[in-house]
């Protein structure tokens, strides 16, 4: 075991230990001494286990890229069950539903004048093919807003190209919101202004000449009728570079990507059922989808492994908690929450019984924050697990943060309580939806510190009698 968890163990031990001895949980702590050391066993054992990185090598490994809607999401979806009952959870099944499948086809892209040379671009989600091959004029725009302001019809017989700024490395990941914006709407106003295609700069603070794939947004349900292709922050630059030398650009691009129908796809549920009261729901989960350059192993592969391998760690205890641990391998986020909101319509009608919800859905470097939105009292319960987790070097964050994750934005929008474990995402936009995405870039000490978090916050919520609903 590395230094960082040997360091992590003893002092989870030791807080816990301190904590007893000088009353800090007192008569009025809402976490029992039986709970408090049980949230000790889970912390110890994660950090000594290498379950999770077994899920994440063995997803990323035999299922590989699980493009939402194809036959691989069907593969891991079939592997997320067998994993289950090996895991021993008391059900595991897949709950489908329909979705339209966009397949990215072939590529090429390449400049052909002032010179010629290959790009490395991406086809984005939701993009149209090329009928035919493309050669045309590119008309440089410095970002997003720039094309926003052209004239209908202005850009007929040329490809834009909107620049921008590769994003910074953050913590938090600041900033990728507005990046996204010529990602997601750029081609409105590419196809108003009559271009052939649009090329945009991708969306990512890597330096590597991997573009970032990503779906773009429908506009009152109608997707871009032309080819929409991301390129590497290096081949973006170089054009930024060839337009201030007052260089002419053109391009030569032929894109396959298309719709091509309805098809199944669907979530994994794996439940360990309560122990009092059953009906009471704490859902934990990531995504099983992934985009199809990479592996998804930090998106979202470690996500189902951290939650997956946490739920299985309190499935060890002698007793199941309270209420049940339902963890769900979401299909087809990539693609537009698309198994969010089918869970939740399917759902509907026992949202009520699900009284917490949150989502591992960041990477996999380690936790460093705990938000949630929950009532006063549960706020308290939070407050102490944060304590208990404060050896692992997590904070206590916020106490009216809506959100829990991306697949939890339906179940929250219609009031279920949520948690975030907040990662540190400092090298998480160098490496989603690229074809960086690979087992490589996950340390299984982080991996297991983020464990540990899950496994004991997770444990003392689910086996709490403290109501979590927030207040009106």
């Amino acid at each position: 075991m590395s230094r960082l968890n040997t360091v992590a163990k003893h002092l989870a031990i030791g807080a816990l230990m301190s904590a007893a001895s000088f009353g800090v949980f007192a008569k009025t702590s809402l976490v029992t001494d039986k709970q408090r050391q049980n949230a000790e066993m889970l912390i110890e054992k994660a950090l000594d286990s290498d379950l999770g990185y077994s899920i994440v090598e063995s997803l990323t490994t035999e299922v590989g890229p699980r493009l939402g809607g194809s036959e691989a999401e069907k593969r891991a979806r079939n592997w997320g069950v067998s994993l289950g009952k090996e895991l021993g959870f008391d059900k595991a099944s897949i709950e489908e539903f329909s979705m339209p499948f966009w397949d990215r086809g072939h590529l090429h892209i390449t400049m052909t004048s002032p010179y010629v040379q290959p790009l490395y671009g991406t086809a984005l989600g939701g993009a149209a093919p090329s009928e035919k091959e493309i050669n045309a004029d590119i008309v440089y725009f410095r970002d997003i807003h720039a094309l926003k302001e052209v004239k209908d019809g202005a850009l007929k017989g040329k490809v834009a190209f909107v620049d921008g700024d590769a994003m910074v490395k953050s913590q938090t990941g600041a900033g990728y919101s507005q990046a996204n914006m010529r990602r997601r709407i750029g081609w409105q106003h590419a196809e108003r202004g009559g271009a052939e295609a649009l090329v945009v700069r991708s969306v990512g603070s890597d330096s590597h000449r991997f573009p970032h794939s990503g779906m773009m947004s429908s506009n009152d349900d109608k997707w871009a009728e032309i080819p929409v292709i991301a390129i590497s922050n290096p081949d973006a630059d170089h054009l930024r570079r060839l337009h201030n030398f007052d260089k002419p650009i053109s391009l030569s691009l032929h894109s396959e990507s298309k719709w091509k129908g309805e098809v199944n796809s669907g979530n994994v549920i794996l439940d360990l059922v309560g122990s009092e009261k059953p009906e009471e729901i704490v859902l934990i989960g990531g995504h099983l989808d992934s985009w199809d350059l990479g592996t998804g192993a930090v998106d979202d592969g470690a996500g189902i492994a951290i939650t997956t391998a946490a739920a299985a760690l309190i499935a060890s205890l002698p007793e199941r908690p309270k209420r049940t641990i339902r963890v769900v391998m979401f299909g087809a986020e990539e693609v537009g929450l698309l198994g969010a909101f089918a869970y939740a319509k399917q759902h509907e009608n026992n949202l009520e019984s699900h009284v917490l919800a949150t989502e591992s859905d960041f990477g996999a470097q380690t936790i460093w924050q705990i938000v949630s939105n929950v009532n006063p009292q549960a706020t308290m319960l939070v407050d102490e697990i944060a304590k208990i987790l404060s050896p692992l070097g997590i904070v206590r964050g916020g106490s009216d943060v809506v959100g829990g994750g991306p697949d939890i934005i339906p179940l929250a929008a219609k009031g279920v309580p949520t948690i975030r474990l907040n990662q540190n995402g400092h090298d998480y936009f160098d490496l989603h939806h690229t074809p960086d995405d690979t087992l490589d870039k996950i340390d299984p000490d982080e991996l297991a510190q983020n464990i540990a978090a899950y496994a004991a916050s997770i444990y003392l919520l689910a086996d709490s009698d403290v109501s979590l609903k927030p207040s009106k």
